[in-house]
């Protein structure tokens, strides 16, 4: 387990660089207008690229032959609904011909499945948390890597002009210190951890409206790579494990804090049956 952690930690480090490099292009304009338009338009153009990724990853042939059958065998269901034994034969090739039809979605649904994670957690990035309000104040999580109730390294936040520490509480049974910051203006700041001499950094944002914010630099574990893709990952052999700051949901039921998903899922299955007769695509 150790080891397939590793590789893809290291697989989705990699492409998070790629990640966010796009998001950071293709998404800026969320920043700019409402956060109900820009989920909608994202939504809109993701379900018709999904369904242009599963006709052509997919055997079209194979399934346009399968609902061939489906729709026969249903044919035969209502001429025949006196036949007990047509009933029950073309019911099971209605089942099979089902089952044939998720078979032939394996392969474009595994080829769609990693790309889509990726934009969800850019997207996430913007909807699923709001920057910190000036005057407000939040907490900050250093979490080191080392065995529990043990003595601590000596650790100081070194904090912009901006930005007030309110209380520092250490809590050796975790391995992590604990801040209550206050910024005083709006922008974009870096926290800076001193452990023992190194140095690590970690990125707060104040302000109000739709900005990218991250919650969480993660260590070595591939889940947290990928749900928090905006800041690089620290190293196995780091001092520290990971650095949180507790930003608050953003409250919407469109672009708010997992609502925007189910907002995201809906759309796009709308504009993608919208486009499949255009795009001639079978599903």
């Amino acid at each position: 387990m150790a080891t397939l952690n590793a590789v893809l930690s290291q697989v989705f480090t990699w492409l998070n660089v790629i990640f966010n490099a796009a998001g950071r292009v293709c998404l800026a304009p969320i920043g700019a207008i409402p956060g109900w338009l820009s989920n909608t338009l994202i939504s809109a153009v993701m379900g018709v690229l999904l369904l242009l990724l599963f006709k052509y990853t997919s055997n079209q042939k194979a399934i346009g032959r399968v609902r061939d059958k489906i729709k026969a065998n249903m044919l035969a269901l209502k001429l025949f609904k006196d036949d007990l034994r047509v009933t029950f034969k073309s019911q099971g090739r209605v089942f099979a011909g089902a089952f044939a039809l998720l078979f032939h979605s394996l392969k474009p649904l595994a080829v769609m499945i990693v790309p889509v994670v990726l934009i969800l957690a850019q997207m996430a990035a913007w909807y699923q948390f709001r920057p910190i309000n000036t005057d407000e104040k939040t907490q900050v999580v250093l979490k080191l890597n080392g065995a529990d109730n043990t003595s601590l390294p000596p650790v100081t936040l070194e904090l912009p002009q901006a930005v007030d520490e309110v209380v520092r509480v250490q809590i050796p049974g975790l391995q992590e210190v604990r801040w209550e910051v206050q910024a005083h203006q709006a922008g974009e700041f870096q926290l800076v951890f001193d452990v023992a001499g190194e140095k690590f950094e970690k990125n707060l944002i104040v302000g109000r409206g739709l900005k990218r914010v991250s919650p969480l630099r993660p260590g070595q574990n591939w889940g947290n790579i990928i749900l928090y893709p905006l800041e690089p990952p620290f190293a196995q052999d780091s001092a520290v494990q990971s650095i949180s700051i507790a930003y608050p949901p953003r409250d919407s039921k469109i672009y708010g804090a997992d609502w925007w998903m189910g907002y995201f899922f809906i759309v796009s299955i709308i504009f993608a049956l919208l486009f499949k007769p255009i795009l001639k695509v079978k599903i």
